[in-house]
């Protein structure tokens, strides 16, 4: 302390996050944080802070460990490049309505303008990407500033804030009594507004006279731990429940109603048709966004349409509604299935048997090709093989590419809660070992997988390090193919095999991981392929598995536009 009933800003800064619950902080070291830094070093707060090799997976690391412990991550990193790369996990961690904190110092306020290294409009840059952003210029606001970043961090559409922190703050003084807050507000989701009354009654009356109704669910229930009631909806009603990629986990995909994953990323024509064929569809925290309903093709636009989301610019944004539901997910559930519950009259929209006929067709189609012996090894072998070997509770962080359609396609997640974690958003390559990092530390004694693409790879192999150094028991799985897929898949599909700067040298994936000190396999037959992964899964060390792999535009990936 500096004096009697004063705290530094940096001291004050370590004691609010210590206040609402904050247990790990993911970042990076730089001059304008060293304040901060040394409040940390010498004060009791029981933070473990985890030193990441840039920002941007700091990010990454902290929206995993969000989405796992509902709990608000925390990342943080220096001014200049440090606000800059660690942007990109801001933005993604919004879109998501992830709700991270992250943190920048920054110059001094009394060198602005005067060119001092570094400097950069924070506030500027993160306006447009994050939920709230302010910087800390006066130390004696310092604390309801931190109030209020955890509130809107965690109420409402729940999303990232972002906090710039300059030097001169850090060093001036706090008074004591104003060091206070709210620990509700650590975590997430802390309020739950309730939809109205006769909205819920009207919602209820649509879906009991309709016969072929579908629910179709984005993140915001698996956001808000609304799986009992969603699952209570459905099974009052006999209803099918479909998900876009980020709405996995609100049902088992092994659910009697479980159709999976609908859209052009991960859908079939399997789970389109039961879109298709709806005569009603309710939206459950699902933006209806242009990859979930195949750029608003399904369902058509002259569907009935019951839509509950806790944003009220989302619903009517893409579909005409006829029953609007704002609130929190598991409020408005719960409240619907009460008044479905006080109603005499009953509906059987055949749920079961149409998500029944769904997955025997997608099943018909996969399992010959994930019982294939073929090299290039096919990615359906190895989604199959990794369910047979992965535990039931196990955690998937996916990259973009070759993992996300796949994974969200055919690896049935058996149970509900967050499981699967990917960045739709933004879909920035690299994201998949950040987040794995991120997820072992908010779960350490769960079996926790990042899949990635040999391209994502090259832009995450640094964090390689940061597994060894925490001993953290990551499986890595590499789909090695040489080529930046989806691109290339786009570009033959669309644009007449007209292949531009798209192929890369490949790469000994596994040799790399072994100089970084992870265990590793390099697998190219695929009768080798499940006793490489049973390996690595059992390993107490981080390990990883490079799987030379059919490139994506030869494989009969789950996209829809390359598909027709």
């Amino acid at each position: 302390m500096s004096q009697t009933n004063q705290m530094t800003g940096a001291e004050a800064l370590v004691e609010m996050l210590r206040i609402h619950g904050v247990e790990h902080i993911f970042g990076l070291c730089g001059d304008t944080t060293l304040p901060w830094y040394d409040a940390l070093y010498r004060m009791e707060h029981g933070i473990t802070h985890l030193l990441t090799r840039d920002e941007r997976h700091a990010a990454y690391m902290a929206d995993a460990y969000a989405r796992i412990r509902n709990q608000v991550g925390v990342c943080e990193g220096p001014s200049g490049g440090g606000a800059t790369y660690i942007a990109p996990g801001v933005v993604e961690a919004n879109e998501s309505s992830v709700p991270i904190l992250a943190l920048t110092s920054d110059v001094s306020v009394s060198s602005r303008g005067r060119y001092p290294l570094t400097e950069l409009d924070q506030v500027g840059l993160f306006t447009p990407l994050a939920k709230h952003t302010a910087s800390l210029d006066n130390a004696a606001r310092l604390p309801a500033n931190l109030r209020a970043a955890f509130r809107a961090a965690t109420t409402g559409r729940t999303g990232a804030v972002h906090l710039g922190l300059p030097i001169d703050t850090q060093r001036s003084p706090v008074a004591q009594d104003e060091v206070w807050g709210d620990k509700r507000y650590g975590y997430f989701p802390a309020e739950r507004p309730v939809p109205a009354d006769e909205s819920i009654e009207a919602a209820a009356k649509a879906l009991l006279e309709t016969k072929r109704a579908v629910i179709v669910c984005g993140g915001g229930p698996v956001l808000s731990g609304a799986e009992a009631a969603l699952v209570a909806v459905a099974e009052r009603l006999n209803l099918p429940v479909a998900t876009s990629v980020s709405g996995q986990g609100v049902i088992a995909e092994t659910h009697p109603l479980a159709v999976g994953v609908v859209g052009s990323n991960g859908g079939v024509a399997a789970t389109r048709a039961v879109v298709e064929e709806a005569d009603l569809v309710f939206f459950v925290g699902c933006r209806a966004g242009s990859v979930t309903s195949e750029r608003w093709t399904v369902p058509l636009p002259t569907v009935r349409v019951v839509h509950l989301d806790i944003d009220a610019e989302v619903i009517g944004a893409n579909y005409a509604t006829e029953v609007a539901l704002v609130g929190d997910a598991r409020a408005g559930l719960e409240g619907l299935l009460a008044a479905l519950n006080d109603s005499a009259v009953s509906a059987d929209h055949d749920g079961a048997n149409r998500a029944r006929r769904a997955w025997q067709k997608k099943l018909a189609d996969f399992v010959p090709l994930a019982e294939s012996t073929e090299t290039p090894i096919k990615p359906e072998r190895v989604i199959a093989t990794l369910a047979g070997v992965l535990n039931k509770d196990a955690i998937i962080c996916a990259d973009p590419g070759t993992p996300c359609p796949y994974f969200s396609a055919h690896y049935r997640m058996p149970s509900t809660g967050r499981r699967f974690i990917t960045n739709r958003a933004h879909g920035a390559l690299g994201f998949s070992l950040g987040a794995s990092i991120g997820a072992q530390v908010a779960e350490p004694n769960t079996q926790v997988v990042a899949v990635m693409g040999d391209g994502s790879f090259a832009m995450a192999v640094g964090e390689l390090e940061t597994l060894v150094r925490y001993g953290l028991p990551v499986t890595v799985v590499v789909f090695s193919n040489a080529t930046f897929g989806w691109i290339r898949a786009g570009q033959r599909h669309g644009f007449s095999e007209r292949f531009y700067n798209v192929d890369f040298s490949r790469s000994d994936c596994a040799a790399i991981a072994q100089a970084f000190g992870l265990d590793a396999w390099r697998v190219e037959d695929a009768n080798e392929l499940e006793g490489a992964l049973r390996s690595a899964v059992a390993s107490d060390k981080p390990a990883l598995v490079d799987i030379v792999s059919q490139p994506l535009d030869l494989a009969q990936a789950p996209v829809s536009e390359w598909i027709a």
